[in-house]
């Protein structure tokens, strides 16, 4: 027979028991739609934490302290970043904003918590792209004077003041009294959104007043130097001039006690971590594909045994082997190739419907892209075709003297 005829054929078969067709491709469809709609909301949230951290500029350096011989003492001083600021030594840079850590617990009237403090200058608006809802931030008078001013992230300010205007109130930090000058953006749902959680104060203050931390030659550390560089094509001068400057500050002769990261790197690492847990995901709803696969089988070798009788008046009216078997192969293929389609079409709608939509406060982001439909397609089809090889053989290697004797 022709494929043509072929087909037609597998058609009418199929058609011939529509209860039990529509129940087979159902398997196949709940399978590639568990697969699309979970692979876009993996993608989906790939994207946005991609772009949430390419809000904060793709043109960023961090340099970052190593350990040294006498353990894990902080390398990286205050005065590291200032030397950094030098228009001959390092050209390449625009800004510099040093960080300081510490944790301290936040008191409000009655109400209190536990956050991160984060030291800054008040370059740190500029480079890390942070933007002030009400108020105003750390000026450079506050780090000369190491004022006791603190600027609060949108989650902190609601926990501590809820609906009042925190700005001008007094706010214990670790028992010392600080005024609140100033709230900032929120990030909402986003990935960053733990910025809402944390409060700025200058970074003098962490230092003077909150958590001293030198090194051993008694120089105030600091855990981070976030580098703005003029644009993209001065990043690798950016990082020779910082690793120089560094490097003749410390004195090295040897390995360097600092890292130098980009943002981009930053960036192309976090992708590589979510593709790997978005594929894990498609992975783990791909089992329904193979669950639906076996029925397609289970269904076929039903459909053999009913048969046996056709197959072999087929095979004594002079049907070859090969027509028996690619009819049967086609009714699989149909089978899985038909519930992928539906079930393409329900995933795209499933994952449309999720777009933008709220769960346990988090925003739901998806991506259906083409090659996610495309594979769960032809991995449906690929599985059809596997698990109806073997009713499909069976069918076809059957004796047609036996079939006829078959009741």
């Amino acid at each position: 027979m022709n494929p043509f005829t072929i087909l037609l054929t597998a058609m009418s078969s199929l058609g011939a028991n529509k209860l039990r067709t529509v129940l087979a491709l159902l398997g196949i469809v709940i399978g590639v739609a568990a697969v699309i709609s979970t692979m876009s909301v993996g993608r989906g949230a790939q994207q946005a934490i991609t772009s949430n951290i390419e809000a904060l500029g793709t043109n960023l350096l961090f340099v970052r302290p190593e350990s040294t011989a006498y353990g894990n003492v902080g390398t990286l001083t205050f005065e590291d970043a200032y030397a950094l600021r030098d228009s001959v030594t390092a050209p390449s840079v625009s800004a510099v904003a040093p960080e300081l850590n510490t944790s301290a617990q936040l008191v409000a009237g009655r109400e209190n918590t536990f956050a991160q403090v984060l030291g800054v200058t008040p370059e740190y608006t500029s480079v890390r792209n942070q933007t002030v809802a009400s108020g105003g931030f750390i000026t450079a008078l506050h780090v000369q004077n190491a004022s006791e001013v603190a600027v609060l992230g949108s989650q902190v300010a609601e926990t501590l003041y809820g609906f009042r205007d925190p700005v001008g109130q007094n706010l214990k930090v670790n028992g010392r009294q600080f005024t609140v000058v100033g709230i900032l953006d929120s990030r909402g749902g986003s990935p960053l959104g733990i910025l809402d959680n944390q409060i700025l104060v200058p970074v003098t203050t962490v230092y003077f007043r909150l958590a001293s931390q030198r090194t051993v030659q008694g120089d105030i550390t600091v855990q981070t130097v976030n580098v703005q560089v003029k644009d993209g094509e001065s990043m690798a001068d950016a990082i020779q001039q910082i690793a120089t400057t560094l490097r003749l500050r410390h004195r090295i002769t040897g390995d360097d006690d600092f890292s130098i990261t980009s943002q981009e790197e930053t960036i192309q690492t976090l992708e590589d971590t979510q593709e790997t847990f978005v594929i894990f995901l498609g992975a783990i709803a791909g089992i329904s594909l193979l669950v639906g696969g076996i029925g397609i089988m289970n269904i076929m070798m039903v459909s053999v045994t009913e048969r046996t009788r056709e197959i072999g008046i087929r095979k004594a009216m002079g049907a070859k082997w090969r027509d028996i078997l690619y009819q049967f192969v086609s009714e699989a293929t149909l089978l899985s190739f038909g519930g992928g389609i539906f079930g393409a079409i329900v995933g795209v709608t499933v994952s449309r419907t999720l777009d933008g939509q709220t769960l346990g406060g988090q925003a739901f982001q998806t991506a259906v892209t083409g090659d996610i439909t495309v594979l769960a397609m032809a991995v449906a089809a690929a599985i059809g075709l596997f698990f109806g090889i073997y009713p499909a053989a069976k069918a076809a290697n059957l004796h047609p003297i036996e079939a006829l004797r078959y009741e």
